[in-house]
């Protein structure tokens, strides 16, 4: 147990309201990707709220990536540097990685304790990844021994909480969703020179799972407008099919990843967001997209997929359109509707925009998450018996 956190078990009631942890993530965060966003506003927020917070990531964060070895090798060295400093924090906080367990055990040892976020099941990786199929049950069981240690789980839906829980034998994870930058995704941004007058958006990872196909294949329906295009920004596996596409097809524009900013320009300018979703496997684990929250904050109607965490979403604030997942022509005629209707258009994205204000912020997800780590502080603190007889004194 860290010095610290024996410290503030002494006096429960005046509790120190922030501390320091490290917060390891080993995929490394690139401008432009949702696990950039998550990770820097997380960290940003809970520095606003007095914590001192060191960020523990791969150097190729911000250059080419490297082979599986240097990936590995990399993996090592960062989580080395943090051992190396572990006594001098109240906690550890881990954005879930299967070659994070280095870290959990050994924070187990030396009686630190260890927040894991879950933000997806295993499949995740596999999918992403399929040559790393071979070592499934390996990676798996490294995972999943790792959510049965920690001192606590922060699971980024209700189902990855439960998921978590089944698979680490323990209580139930605190669901805290994604969330977004409410000032910097506003209405009212300056447009991008280079989009035009008049478009709808999709911005993320370029991947099956974002209904990528879907979309471009709504473009061709009959009901798609075709004075709309539909404007793509991201980066991703599907990255050369969607380039194809915009060669042949004038409704559809590739402008490549955008920065954070300028992602919060095109949302904002666009006349709605595509959130269209369709893999099976986010049914049982749900969503929790930071572009849904994004765009809601950028005051643009959304058009989603019927999947838990996206529909239920959507629906309870009156703030875009449900549409089947993959269903392009369901698509195109949403597309159509809110291009054709300025006045609704506009109060859905009003009411999207006052809900992520109200309830979708990253400040609000800090302080839940600030909340989370003093519960696991003081849990750990509480554990030892020389604690647990000054509290019976």
């Amino acid at each position: 147990m860290t010095a610290n956190a024996s410290a503030a078990a002494d006096d429960r009631g005046s509790r120190p309201k922030s501390r320091s942890i490290a917060y390891l993530t080993l995929q490394a965060t690139r401008e432009g990707q949702a696990a950039h966003a998550h990770v820097h506003e997380i960290v940003d927020g809970l520095r606003t709220l007095g914590w001192t917070v060191d960020l523990y990531e791969p150097s190729y964060a911000s250059a080419r990536l490297p082979g599986i070895l240097g990936r590995l090798a990399e993996f090592r060295r960062v989580q080395r540097r943090l051992l190396a400093r572990l006594d001098r924090y109240d906690a550890v906080y881990v954005r879930a990685h299967f070659f994070a367990l280095t870290t959990s055990r050994a924070a187990r040892r030396r009686g630190v304790p260890v927040v894991q976020e879950c933000n997806g099941p295993y499949d995740d990786l596999f999918t992403a990844w399929p040559a790393a199929r071979f070592a499934r049950r390996l990676l798996t069981g490294w995972q999943r021994e790792q959510y049965r240690d920690a001192t606590a789980v922060v699971a980024v839906t209700p189902e990855l909480a439960e998921w978590t829980a089944r698979e680490g034998g323990r209580d139930k994870a605190t669901v805290i969703p994604n969330g977004a930058n409410t000032d910097l995704f506003r209405p009212g941004l300056e447009a991008l020179p280079t989009l035009p007058a008049d478009y709808v958006i999709f911005f993320g990872a370029l991947a099956t799972w974002q209904g990528i196909p879907t979309l471009l294949d709504a473009t061709r329906d009959a009901a798609w407008p075709r004075d709309v295009p539909l404007v793509i920004a991201g980066d991703g596996a599907l990255r050369s099919e969607v380039e194809r596409a915009a060669a042949d097809d004038p409704l559809v524009r590739y402008v490549g990843a955008l920065s954070y900013e300028h992602a919060a320009r095109a949302v904002a300018n666009s006349i709605a967001s595509l959130i269209v979703k369709d893999s099976p496997a986010h049914v049982r684990s749900g969503l929790s997209p930071l572009k849904l929250y994004e765009s809601m904050a950028a005051g643009v109607p959304v058009v989603v997929s019927d999947l838990p965490g996206l529909a239920d979403a959507v629906t309870a604030c009156y703030c875009g359109t449900v549409v089947p997942a993959g269903d392009s022509s369901a698509v195109a005629q949403a597309v159509a509707a809110l291009t054709a209707d300025h006045e609704k258009a506009r109060a859905l994205g009003a009411s999207g925009r006052s809900t992520a204000v109200a309830q979708h912020s990253w400040r609000a997800r800090a302080e839940a998450t600030a909340d989370t780590l003093l519960a696991a502080i003081d849990r750990t603190a509480l554990a030892t018996p020389e604690v647990q007889a000054r509290v019976r004194l």
